[in-house]
């Protein structure tokens, strides 16, 4: 039974869904169409199986280093890991060669590690566009071609999809997101996403909806998935609406809110209840949580230990003290967590807009971490070359 299944789930206002299809993505099809957005340190099994408890879609694993992987580190090991009812296991995969993509990807065909795989040219974080990859790669058009054709050409020998995450490019002067789109159609994808953001927003500003309906309209035969500033379901059908995208993608929205995967299902299929959860339901979600992430690392401190930067996403909003928030930031044991939470005021109903909108950290637009000479042409050569073959030596482990 879900957390969800109480008093709290409440009426909001009904607004008319969008005729938005089933979302296909190769065999594999969700009534929903919503994806959760890989996020590093947050999307294990564990925070996968507490969001599908509350709504279909398609859960994506925490993205993975493909040379680690080719390599077995135990920590690749242990990210590609999926629950025996989880269907279909989504993978995202990063790296910034094509042959090394191409083996991490043959790989999960031949020992059937997962169902779908997605890649990864969204990140726009230092330690990886320094190194030409995530966002920072499409720019080099040749180099994205070669690694999107390698994939598909493997995982199409047992059926896997692939599909391809990005943003709109390194920065406004430096666009690719059209040209990548268009290229990802025709090397076989089964679909593409579009953050609205460049890498050198990070998660500042707003999204730039109508690049996505930009590039619903220069892709005509996949799906094109819409991600940025989604964080209610109305925020979900308003973004269908103005770009006539195919689905939305989900990151930060969900932070501390598994239940928005309900609300999404609900709102998609024009049903107007909404959850509004009071203390009790919180409480008994982070419980679950911790409980998952225990079983998940088969270690008790170490699930407490992660489960630690969740608190300030679940409490946003609600009359928890800075006291007890720091109390429960330290929680080392499941007793422990039980102990905090038999001090709380269970009755406190839901906060309202305090408890809406972003969270995670927005940061600030700053200048992109590229390698030399990295936007001097479009085509991989002279230093920026070196600096992908040497990207490809460093085992980053995911």
């Amino acid at each position: 039974m879900s957390l969800l299944d109480t008093p709290q789930r409440t009426a909001g206002t009904a607004t008319p869904a969008p005729a938005v299809a089933p979302l296909r993505i190769g065999p594999h099809t969700s009534t929903t169409p919503v994806v959760l957005a890989p996020m590093a340190g947050i999307t294990n099994s564990a925070f996968r199986r507490l969001c599908r408890e509350h709504g279909q879609g398609f859960y994506v694993s925490e993205m993975v280093t493909s040379r680690a992987l080719v390599e077995r580190s135990a920590e690749s090991m242990r990210l590609v890991t999926f629950d025996a009812d989880e269907q279909p296991r989504s993978l995202q995969l990063y790296g910034v060669d094509p042959v090394t993509v191409a083996a991490a990807v043959r790989m999960v065909v031949d020992e059937d590690l997962a169902d779908h795989v997605d890649l990864n040219f969204g990140c726009p974080v230092p330690k990886v566009t320094r190194k030409g990859g995530g966002a920072a790669l499409p720019w080099k058009g040749g180099l994205f071609r070669s690694i999107v054709a390698g994939a598909v050409r493997e995982a199409s020998k047992a059926g896997i999809p692939v599909t391809v995450k990005m943003r709109k490019g390194v920065d406004d002067d430096h666009l690719t997101y059209l040209d990548a789109g268009r290229a990802a159609e025709a090397e076989g994808v089964a679909a593409v996403a579009l953050h609205g953001r460049t890498a050198a927003q990070h998660y500042s500003g707003q999204a730039d909806w109508e690049a996505i309906a930009r590039l619903k309209d220069a892709v005509t035969t996949i799906p094109v998935l819409g991600n940025g500033d989604v964080w209610s379901a109305e925020d979900a059908l308003e973004l269908v609406r103005r770009t006539g995208c195919d689905g939305v993608v989900v990151g930060r929205g969900c932070l501390g809110r598994p239940w928005l995967f309900a609300d999404l299902e609900a709102g998609f299929a024009g049903r107007p209840e909404r959850h509004r959860p009071g203390l009790d339901v919180v409480t008994a979600t982070i419980r679950r949580h911790a409980e998952l992430l225990c079983e998940h690392f088969g270690d008790e401190l170490r699930g407490c230990r992660d489960v630690r930067k969740h608190v300030a996403w679940y409490f946003k909003g609600y009359a928890v003290g800075g006291d007890l928030r720091a109390r429960l930031a330290l929680v080392d044991t499941l007793d422990a967590l039980d102990e905090l939470i038999a001090t709380m005021d269970l009755t406190q109903p839901y906060p309202g807009a305090a408890a809406e909108g972003s969270r995670g950290r927005a940061g600030s637009p700053q200048r992109v971490a590229l390698p030399e000479g990295w936007l001097e042409d479009r085509e991989l050569s002279g230093a920026a070359l070196e600096v992908v073959r040497q990207a490809e030596l460093a085992v980053s482990g995911g």
